[in-house]
């Protein structure tokens, strides 16, 4: 549900006409400069009227803004009434765990079986708060959710070796085709490629690579189901970086399925950037409530989650737990690595309480596990 008091500050049109390349990119002596014209502003439910004609609308987000998945969602609701055959795409989920995903949108298996199943904590790892509401609404409608990411496991190969350095066994997720990236595009990937300091020769050719493979992986995988599925209409909700200007998944997609699309960003700045898209939402910043933690930092050893810190004054310094110590379990749950205490913990409060099995290792022996039952504190910084 949106927090009381949340509203959208401005929405507004950013391409007119059908084409999402149609400024020139050829390289000039001076840039033009270009008037962009913001008195244009209009509601949410304008926005989803507009982009509903379009048989595939992107949304993009900073995977970390709650206000932004709090806008997508909203515009999902409003899509999937004006047609049922709506299908959501997400960058979120890997190809592999198609399956899970299609059985908690059927209600086969619970939140915690898809998370597990799914490997969400390990392979993706932001708050789930901020994906779980559009999840729950789209098992409430039972509206597909398509898994289009490529394997972790393939990136991050690309990112190591590149492409010709795979192993056929590595090569089975690779996408057919994988059109090189246009200079703007390789230009925003480098800022954010050299942002991280000094790397060896070739490396940024391996990183550039593995971000094709992502995107035309994702626009493969959303391609073949639409193109299976000529009633659908799809919304793909993907880090904006994969969508500006059209470079990332977009043409890709295009370029598979002659599909009609529409771009909505929402915006991390104050002023909308000409050409980034069909259209950008500007929305208040709105943070997840405290989350409850335990205040450990854990490390994982010998398939055991061992206490690496205990923080002054947290709740687990307060129920006695000691650097060394093993996490064995958490409400009944085996732990044996950190996506399993994050499983465990994700929807939990300040002032919840959870139980927690720990023991002490002694060299090749282990004591006894102690049960302890723990309430949960808020972040050291949302203390009062």
């Amino acid at each position: 549900m949106r927090p009381e008091g949340y509203e959208y500050l401005l929405v507004v049109p950013l391409l007119i006409g059908s084409s999402l390349l149609a400024f020139d990119l050829r390289a000039q002596d001076r840039t033009a400069p270009e008037a962009l014209d913001v008195s244009t502003t209009f509601t949410l439910d304008q926005l989803a009227a507009r982009v509903a004609t379009n048989r595939v609308v992107f949304i993009g987000e900073t995977h970390n803004r709650y206000d932004h998945h709090l806008n997508q969602l909203e515009l999902i609701k409003r899509l999937h009434q004006a047609d049922p055959q709506l299908v959501i795409g997400v960058e979120y989920l890997q190809q592999p765990f198609q399956q899970p995903v299609d059985d908690y949108i059927a209600g086969r298996i619970n939140e915690a079986e898809f998370l597990r199943a799914t490997e969400y904590f390990q392979r993706w790892g932001y708050d789930y708060r901020l994906y779980a509401p559009i999840f729950r609404y789209a098992r409430e409608q039972r509206i597909p959710v398509r898994a289009l990411n490529v394997p972790a496991a393939l990136s991050s190969a690309v990112a190591k070796v590149g492409i010709r350095g795979l192993s056929e066994q590595q090569r089975a997720y690779l996408p057919k085709q994988i059109d090189p990236a246009d200079e703007s595009y390789k230009g925003r990937l480098r800022k954010a490629f050299e942002a991280h300091g000094a790397q060896r020769p070739g490396d940024f050719d391996h990183f550039l690579e593995a971000q094709l493979v992502w995107d035309e992986g994702m626009a493969e995988a959303a391609s073949t189901y639409l193109n299976g599925h000529p009633e659908a209409r799809m919304v793909i909700l993907a880090g904006s970086g994969h969508l500006e200007f059209g470079s990332g998944i977009p043409q890709r997609l295009q370029r598979r399925t002659n599909a009609t699309t529409a771009i909505v960003i929402n915006s991390d700045d104050e002023i909308a950037v000409p050409h980034v898209g069909d259209y950008v939402l500007f929305s208040k910043k709105e943070e997840l409530p405290p989350a409850g933690v335990l205040g450990v930092r854990l490390e994982e050893r010998g398939g055991k989650c061992l206490i690496r810190s205990v923080e002054r004054g947290s709740a687990a310094a307060k129920a006695g737990l000691k650097k060394g110590e093993v996490i064995a379990d958490m409400d009944g749950q085996t732990v044996s690595k950190i996506a399993d205490t994050r499983l465990a913990l994700w929807d939990k409060k300040p002032g919840d309480r959870v139980r927690v099995g720990v023991r002490q290792e002694h060299g090749s022996s282990a004591s006894r596990t102690s049960l302890l039952e723990i309430e949960l504190a808020a972040p050291a910084k949302e203390r009062p």
